[in-house]
């Protein structure tokens, strides 16, 4: 799983972070740089990840697929990965937005085979 995140970064290279979360906080791989905390990363990628999908329910929007947050200093991107986990990744605000989301898309659909 490690593996596929560093070619996910190194596809898209504006991604600076990446890692898998369970719904429930727990990381399952990552590949952060030593300045990010790995259980900071995970709980509030859970915790994006379960309004995400509560808002996309309450306001009849379907299934929930992408969960993004834009800062001034840059990107949280969430994305599923199968309905157990959820893929995160940290990106630079000038990182090409639909380029990012289409290599998460295909890493998430690499990573469902790791958290079925």
């Amino acid at each position: 799983m490690v593996n596929r995140l560093r070619d996910l970064q190194a596809t898209a290279p504006d991604i600076i972070a990446s890692a898998v979360i369970t719904a429930d906080g727990l990381s399952l791989a990552s590949a952060l740089p030593s300045d990010v905390e790995e259980e900071r990363v995970a709980a509030m990628s859970a915790a994006m990840l379960s309004l995400g999908e509560r808002i996309a329910s309450e306001l009849q929007r379907g299934d929930l697929e992408e969960v993004y947050i834009r800062g001034d200093e840059g990107l949280v991107l969430l994305t599923a990965v199968g309905k157990d986990a959820v893929l995160t990744a940290l990106s630079r605000n000038e990182g090409k937005l639909g380029l990012i989301f289409l290599e998460m898309r295909r890493a998430a659909a690499d990573l469902e085979a790791y958290v079925s």
